[in-house]
């Protein structure tokens, strides 16, 4: 692939507006002071990917209204083409809120009825130039509703030479009428998938496994050749056909955990990107996700790589007790 493509990126997925309280430890009924940020899970991604010095495009959907309009000046202003952005005249931005109760309760609500203009991307949408970019991220809740589903099929399937093609497990039960159909369409796509990432809990969906192991293990078996489970406090399982690696969680004072996921997702898509070993993958993903923890917002939290690495050197016994073992 020539160089002048090799950092290019396409994330395709969820986008709005994040309305989080300013006061921590309040039921939403009692918050009397709110941020606004961008947001949505995809969009986070393209953002973090991009503070790593990566050229990322964001494919969503936006509402003609202020929200829709907000979300297009803050991809650019963060770093992120926005050139694919679709302004739909039909549904609004979605705006998500979410309550603050730390270390571990982060309680949200979506306002995305009855449809919202990400999940009406289309494949007509799609970039003429799609199988230029080297790294593609997809996301199961864009799997949810058409024609974003057939959009995501699409993409995964476009023949794109050297290039890898990331899912993001995000499980949202709010989004589907049951696991059993989210079961189903995420195995639709898992063929065409080059890297999955998941919790315990969204691996279940997808693969009907909460062991890590054989989460991991289910994984692979349906043709995708790096699986990553998260494990929260625990720490990161990463199998490939050749190798294991454990790396034990970052610990940090958590204010919202809300994006750490993201902030994981976007490290993993520039280590993937550098051609890192898959143990620095998931250790630097671990330490950027600890930071996002650490902070309120999650697109304007993601971190510079040197900020992850100055945290990691804080922990030495991260690297010391990573597990690196060929299979």
């Amino acid at each position: 692939m020539d160089d002048v493509l090799a950092s290019k990126a396409l994330v395709i997925g969820r986008c709005g507006v994040d309305i989080y309280p300013l006061q921590v430890g309040l039921p939403l009924e009692d918050v009397q002071t709110f941020g606004k940020f961008l947001g949505g899970s995809a969009i986070n991604v393209a953002v973090a990917c991009a503070r790593y010095g990566h050229r990322v495009a964001g494919l969503s959907g936006v509402g003609d209204d202020p929200f829709g309009r907000f979300v297009i000046k803050e991809l650019e202003r963060l770093g992120v083409d926005a050139s694919h952005m679709v302004v739909n005249s039909k549904f609004n931005t979605p705006v998500t809120f979410c309550e603050i109760f730390p270390p571990d309760d982060f309680p949200l609500y979506f306002y995305r009825e009855p449809s919202t203009p990400d999940l009406e991307v289309s494949v007509a949408d799609l970039p003429a130039d799609l199988d230029t970019y080297k790294l593609l991220w997809l996301t199961v809740g864009g799997l949810s509703a058409e024609p974003s589903r057939s959009a995501h099929l699409a993409a995964a399937k476009t023949p794109r030479p050297g290039g890898l093609t990331i899912l993001d497990l995000d499980y949202r039960p709010y989004f589907w009428p049951s696991e059993e159909v989210a079961r189903g369409e995420i195995g639709n796509l898992l063929e065409y998938v080059d890297v999955a990432i998941g919790n315990k809990e969204e691996c279940r969906v997808a693969v009907n496994e909460t062991d890590p192991e054989r989460a991991a293990d289910a994984l692979l078996d349906r043709g995708v050749k790096v699986a990553i489970v998260k494990q929260g406090l625990v720490g990161t399982l990463a199998k490939t056909r050749e190798e294991r690696v454990f790396v034990p969680a970052t610990r940090v004072d958590v204010i919202n955990g809300l994006g750490a996921g993201d902030a994981f997702g976007g490290a993993v898509c520039h280590g993937l990107l550098e051609n890192w070993d898959l143990d620095r993958i998931i250790a630097f993903a671990s330490g950027a996700g600890a930071i996002v923890a650490s902070r309120l917002e999650c697109s304007t939290a993601m971190p510079y790589e040197n900020e992850v690495d100055e945290l990691l050197a804080t922990h030495p016994e991260i690297v010391q007790n990573t597990q690196k073992e060929k299979r």
